[in-house]
């Protein structure tokens, strides 16, 4: 009896002194947000969740892929609490298959003496080597243990695929600051939380600027600001208490206002003109308020393409990896290839060739340029199309010696319209060299001997 009355009393301490991430973890599904993708009725989450206890039942191993504090351990724990099982946490960061074997040898017995089971938390499960993940394959397999493994990196490349095909994979979503904002303001309204503190406009845009996506990111400052506040003699948290909790100065951002567009204009402007500092300085200001970095990368997708083109025809593959990358890795480290894409972008000789092009080829077509497609272009493999003239006339330039040979592509409307004119930047220089004998072959303007017999 006494030894029961310490541990409840432990316990209470225990929860008292737990961050405020912790504190206000969320108890039941319909807390969680965010996921709604994941949690929607009749979903194969929602129903492990909340049919977990049912008679007979066997709840399904998990592996959570997500960025950090979108969830991850909510949902291990939610998952427990349904199953009303031994809930034990492993980190892949300091546990070794020792550790693995231990919580498996003590679930078995659990299990043996007629308890209701152990689910497993491991938390960076990517951590883990080959042979400690195939640790868990008779656990998981035998249903020794619910596992439920959280992971930041795609399950595809650091998960075996033993352990992947034991397993439900559910993939969270970032969160989005509206998400972040009722976190924060959930806490500062809950007697888990801080009720009774307060928090200014600024200091609650800043925090979920800052938190990027990552609840538990957020709520961590939000507790450590307000104890700035109380050390300030105030219970009510502003930009200065902010400031001082996270080291970071307020950047001047609005996501939704002029700054948000000024600074993006800037960047871009910069990167088009080949400043290359100035572009990073604009992309670190982005970076430190909590834009988007999705948002960051998707507009260096549009201006490789528009204001490099095939000057560096590598610059759109670096931008689209850099996009790529920031989904998978998630900031901080996001905002490396985000520089490097900057830093390639700003120093790519330059060329708006390709903008100019479509928007030639568009201004035509709105003006009514289309007529007909050339009778040899047209499709002919249906039935009848041969009889309605489909592909009469057509050449296959592969029939060629060189692959290219005189032909009418364009409509009527169009023929002779040049629409590409390349520049002499970069690449661009050899692609405008070759651009002539192309349109001259493929126009019948090259003598037999000359630019027809080597187009490229």
């Amino acid at each position: 009896m006494a030894e029961d009355l310490f541990t409840a009393a432990a316990d209470e301490r225990a929860a008292e002194v737990a961050p405020l991430a912790v504190r206000m973890r969320p108890r039941t599904l319909d807390e969680v947000v965010g996921q709604d993708h994941v949690l929607q009725p009749g979903s194969p989450l929602r129903r492990l969740v909340e049919g977990a206890s049912g008679p007979g039942s066997r709840p399904t191993s998990l592996i959570l892929w997500g960025p950090p504090g979108t969830g991850k351990t909510t949902l291990a724990h939610l998952v427990a609490l349904a199953a009303g099982r031994r809930y034990v946490q492993l980190s892949a960061v300091t546990a070794g298959v020792k550790d693995v074997r231990a919580v498996i040898d003590d679930a078995r017995r659990e299990l043996g003496g007629g308890g209701a089971g152990t689910v497993l938390f491991i938390d960076e499960v990517h951590r883990f080597s080959k042979t400690q993940q195939d640790a868990l394959l008779p656990a998981v397999e035998n249903g020794w243990v619910t596992l439920v493994a959280a992971t930041t990196e795609n399950p595809s490349f650091s998960v075996v695929s033993p352990l992947l095909s034991r397993s439900l994979l559910v993939t969270l979503r970032p969160l989005e600051p509206e998400h972040v904002r009722v976190l924060l303001q959930r806490a500062l309204a809950d007697e888990r939380g801080l009720a009774g503190a307060g928090v200014s406009a600024e200091a609650l845009a800043m925090l979920t600027r800052l938190a990027a996506g990552d609840a538990r990111w957020g709520l961590n400052a939000l507790e450590a600001a307000f104890g700035a506040a109380l050390t300030a003699g105030s219970t009510t948290v502003d930009v200065g208490h902010v400031e001082q909790a996270v080291d970071k100065a307020a950047v001047r951002y609005d996501r939704d206002g002029d700054e948000h567009y000024d600074v993006t204009s800037a960047l871009i402007k910069s990167v088009r003109g080949s400043d290359v500092d100035a572009a990073l300085h604009y992309l670190a200001r982005m970076v430190e308020a909590g834009e988007d970095p999705r948002f960051v990368a998707r507009r260096l997708v549009i201006l490789a393409s528009e204001d490099i083109g095939l000057a560096d025809p590598s610059a759109l593959l670096t931008a689209v990896a850099a996009y790529q990358a920031v989904q998978l890795v998630g900031l901080p480290e996001g905002r490396l290839p985000l520089a490097q894409a900057v830093i390639a972008l700003a120093l790519a000789p330059k060329s708006n060739a390709v903008i100019e092009a479509i928007g030639a080829a568009a201004a035509d077509v709105r003006a009514g340029r289309v007529g007909p497609v050339p009778s040899g272009l047209r499709d002919a493999h249906y039935a009848g199309a041969q009889r309605l003239g489909h592909g009469r006339g057509y050449q296959y330039p592969h029939d060629s010696a060189h692959g290219v040979l005189a032909q009418q592509y364009p409509p009527d409307a169009v023929v002779g319209r040049d629409y590409y004119t390349p520049t002499e930047h970069g690449a661009e220089r050899e692609v405008a060299e070759r651009l002539v004998r192309l349109r001259r072959a493929v126009r019948g303007q090259a003598s037999p001997s000359g630019e027809l017999q080597d187009p490229r």
